[in-house]
């Protein structure tokens, strides 16, 4: 993402009520909401939200790397906390990243949009370091794969983002029986 650090202050401020206001707006109507709706929302021109934003798929990407960045700070701290118990910080980061999809259906619209996406290297060696030390502590099945972890909870979020549901106790129903798969 673009640093916005050096920029007039002004500048600063009409990108985050842009991107504030794209929040709302997609949220609200989808992403098949327009520019101008986005731009009468962040009380700015057309023109402003385009100096940012050169196409709608820019604004769309910028709010995706918003979504990315958090998962990988689910994920890295997940992997800190597994030096104590893998299981428990495994299944509190997947509960909440499922949680989180349960409720903000714009976060899965604009993830499920990017065609280029694949997790950095960082965010692969913090969830693979997650699963090494529950394979060590054996509070995970000793042939525990990554691949598993995919199937297992991307099937479950797929399977309950079809049907519509958005009660979070069901998503952490089914969460919870998906990552039981994965206890030895």
């Amino acid at each position: 993402m673009e640093d916005w650090s050096g920029r007039r202050a002004d500048a600063r401020r009409n990108h985050e009520r842009v991107l504030a206001a794209a929040i709302e707006v997609f949220t609200e109507q989808g992403l098949d909401a327009t520019v101008p709706e986005i731009a009468a929302r962040a009380g700015v021109g057309k023109a402003t939200v385009y100096r940012s934003y050169p196409a709608k798929a820019d604004l769309i990407d910028a709010i995706a790397q918003l979504h990315l960045g958090w998962l990988q700070s689910v994920i890295t701290a997940a992997a800190e906390e597994a030096e104590v118990d893998a299981y428990r910080a495994l299944s509190e980061a997947v509960l909440a990243i499922t949680t989180r999809l349960a409720k903000d259906r714009l976060m899965v619209e604009v993830l499920t949009r990017m065609e280029d996406w694949e997790p950095d290297s960082a965010t692969d060696s913090s969830a693979e370091r997650i699963l090494d030390l529950g394979r060590q502590q054996g509070t995970l099945r000793d042939d525990v794969t990554m691949m598993d972890l995919q199937v297992l909870v991307g099937g479950t979020a797929h399977v309950l983002l079809e049907l519509g549901v958005t009660d979070p106790a069901t998503w952490e129903r089914y969460t919870n029986l998906a990552l039981a798969a994965l206890r030895p």
